[in-house]
C-alpha cells in the first residue's frame, strides 16, 4: 500500500527524532515519525545523566528528573579520587523523558508510529515501512541511532564504536556526584556510577576489541563497590549497547531528489570520550526540524546552514575528544599499559585534557 506523499519522514523517535518532528510539525508541514521500538524510550539504553545546559534547550525537565547532580568524582586506578565540585546536571528517567518529547511532537501535529521500522530505502527516496505502507517524503531525517539505516543509505556510517554494559544496583547512601573510574583495563572507555535516588546506574564501556571482557569488568567493578559498602549486591536490571565515538559525520546527503539530514547519534554527535549524547541529540534534532521546514518553505540555503551550524556547535569539542581517545588507543594497540598521567590527559576533568 502506498500512502500519500508527505513533507517529512523522521526515522527514529529518540530525543533527536522527537525534537525534529516537533519543530517541523510546529512550522506547519506534514510529518510522519516512526520508531522500531514499541514504546518511547523502552528499553532504556542510557546512563541517564544530562548536563545543566539542557535546561536552556528544554523546559519542564523536573517531572522526568530523578535527582540533581552537583559534582564529578574521578578515580584513576587505585589513587585518591579527584573531585570537580562544579559539575551540575540531572539524572533523568530516560523512558519518561523520551515519552514526554514524543507527546510534544504529537501535540505539534506530527504523526508518531511505534513498532514500525524501515524495510527498504529506495534510491529515489521512497521508503517502504514494516506496516506495509510506502511513503514518498519530500525530505528524510535520520535520527535512528549509532547504526543508522538512513545514514548507511547515503554512505554515512559510524565506524568507531564503544560497547557498553550497565546494571542498576541499590545505592547504600545518598550520593550527588557522577563517579568516573579510569583504569588501563577499561580499554578505550571507562567505568561509571551515576546515582538516581535510591539506586544507581553502574556501567563500563570498552572498545569493541575488548567486548568479550565487558561482563567480567562490570562484575569486578560491582564487587569492588559492594566491598566498599557503597552499593548493594543485588542487581536490579541490565542494559547496554553501542555508542558512536568516531566524531561528526557529514549530516547531509540525498536519495535521488530527496534531501536527507542526520541528527543525534546518526550524525556522530556523541562525545568520543564521555559518550554523552542526549544534549547534542536534542539540539541537533531541533535544528534539523527547523532546517527541513525552512527548506520546504523555499529557503534554499537552509540545509547547508544546518550542517554549518552542527560544525560550529560541536566540531571543535568532538575533534579534541577524538584526538584524546585515539592517543590512548594507540598505546593499547602497541601493547603499552596507559599510565595514570595518560588516563588523566584523556579525561575531561583534568587540565591536561584541555591543553593544546
Amino acid at each position: 500500500m502506498t500512502g500519500p506523499r508527505l513533507d517529512i519522514l523522521v526515522v527514529g523517535l529518540g530525543p533527536a527524532g522527537s525534537r525534529a518532528a516537533a519543530e517541523a510539525a510546529g512550522a506547519g508541514v506534514s510529518v510522519l515519525a516512526v520508531d522500531r521500538k514499541h514504546r518511547a524510550g523502552h528499553p532504556v539504553q542510557c546512563a541517564e545523566f544530562v548536563p545543566a545546559m539542557l535546561d536552556q534547550e528544554l523546559a519542564g525537565l523536573e517531572p522526568v528528573t530523578r535527582q540533581r547532580i552537583r559534582a564529578m568524582v574521578t578515580f584513576v586506578e587505585d589513587q585518591e579520587p579527584d573531585v570537580q565540585t562544579d559539575f551540575p546536571g540531572r539524572m533523568i528517567d530516560r523512558a519518561a523523558f523520551d515519552g514526554a518529547l514524543v507527546r510534544i511532537a504529537g501535540a505539534a501535529g506530527a504523526e508518531c508510529r511505534f513498532g514500525v521500522h524501515v524495510d527498504h530505502l529506495a534510491a529515489d527516496g521512497a521508503v517502504a515501512l514494516s506496516d506495509g505502507t510506502t511513503v514518498r517524503p519530500r525530505l528524510l531525517i535520520g535520527a535512528d541511532g549509532p547504526r543508522s539505516r538512513v545514514g548507511r543509505s547515503i554512505g554515512r556510517v559510524n565506524t568507531e564504536l564503544v560497547e557498553t554494559r550497565q546494571m542498576t544496583v541499590p545505592l547504600a547512601t545518598p550520593h550527588h556526584a557522577t563517579d568516573i573510574f579510569l583504569a588501563a583495563e577499561f580499554t578505550g572507555g571507562y567505568g561509571w556510577l551515576f546515582p538516581k535516588g535510591e539506586v544507581a546506574n553502574l556501567g563500563v564501556g570498552v572498545a569493541p576489541a575488548a567486548k568479550g571482557r565487558l561482563k567480567e569488568l562490570l562484575e569486578g567493578l560491582h564487587r569492588s563497590l559492594v566491598n566498599q559498602g557503597r552499593v548493594g549486591a543485588r542487581v536490579l536490571g541490565h542494559t547496554g549497547g553501542p555508542i558512536p565515538v568516531g566524531g561528526l559525520l557529514d549530516a547531509r546527503g540525498a536519495l535521488g531528489r530527496v534531501p536527507v539530514l542526520l541528527a543525534g547519534d546518526a550524525a556522530g554527535l556523541t562525545n568520543p570520550v564521555t559518550g554523552a549524547g542526549i544534549a547534542a541529540a536534542v539540539i541537533s534534532g531541533g535544528l534539523a526540524g527547523q532546517a527541513a521546514a525552512g527548506w520546504l518553505a523555499g529557503d534554499g540555503d537552509a540545509l547547508a546552514e544546518y550542517t554549518d551550524e552542527l560544525e560550529s556547535l560541536f566540531k571543535g569539542a568532538l575533534e579534541r575528544a577524538l584526538r584524546r581517545r585515539r592517543q590512548l588507543l594507540r598505546g593499547h594497540r602497541a601493547g603499552q599499559r596507559p599510565s595514570p598521567a595518560a588516563l588523566r590527559r584523556g579525561w575531561i576533568a583534568y587540565a591536561e585534557y584541555w591543553a593544546a
